[in-house]
C-alpha cells in the first residue's frame, strides 16, 4: 500500500507546477486533488445509486421510512469515508504524529459532521427546494468541503 500512495503522490506532484506553487502550498494542493477525487467518487456512486440502482421512493424499514436520496447517501457514506480517509492520512497529511487510529477516530468524527451536513443540506435541496438529488449532492457537498479541510488539517491530521 505504501507503493500506491507513493506513486499517486508522484503523479499528484507532477501537477504541481510553477504557477500553482505560487499560490497554493503543497500540501493544500494534494488535498484538493486527493479530496476532489473522493469527491467525484461520491457524486458517481450517488448517481449511480440514486437514478439507477435503488428503485423506490421510500423504503419502508419497519420502524422509519427512508428516502431514495437519503438511502443513496447511507451507501455512499461509508465508501467514500475509507477511501477519504486512506487518501488523505497517506498522500495529503502524511507528517500527523497522531498515529492510524487516532487519526481515523478523528477523521471518522469530521466526516460524520459533514455527513450531518449534507443531510440537512439534502433535505432542504431535494425536499423544499425540488432540486434533483445528484445536482443537490453536488451543491452540498460544495458547502462541506471548506468544513472538512478546516478540520482534518488542525484537528484530525495535526501535527505535534
Amino acid at each position: 500500500m505504501k507503493q500506491i500512495a507513493h506513486k499517486i503522490t508522484q503523479l499528484i506532484d507532477l501537477f504541481y507546477i510553477a504557477p500553482i506553487r505560487k499560490i497554493c502550498p503543497q500540501q493544500t494542493f494534494r488535498y484538493a486533488v486527493c479530496g476532489g477525487a473522493n469527491l467525484v467518487l461520491n457524486w458517481l456512486l450517488y448517481a449511480l445509486l440514486y437514478d439507477v440502482v435503488l428503485g423506490f421512493d421510500y423504503l419502508n424499514l419497519g420502524i422509519v421510512y427512508i428516502s431514495r436520496h437519503i438511502a443513496a447517501l447511507c451507501i455512499t457514506f461509508p465508501i467514500t469515508l475509507l477511501t477519504g480517509y486512506w487518501l488523505q492520512s497517506r498522500i495529503s497529511f502524511v507528517g500527523s504524529t497522531l498515529g492510524d487510529r487516532r487519526s481515523l477516530v478523528r477523521y471518522t468524527i469530521t466526516t460524520l459532521g459533514s455527513l450531518a451536513i449534507n443531510y440537512v443540506c439534502l433535505k432542504i435541496f431535494v425536499e423544499w427546494g425540488h432540486i434533483h438529488a445528484p445536482i443537490a449532492q453536488v451543491l452540498t457537498s460544495l458547502i462541506t468541503v471548506i468544513y472538512s479541510y478546516l478540520l482534518q488539517k488542525y484537528w484530525t491530521f495535526r501535527k505535534a
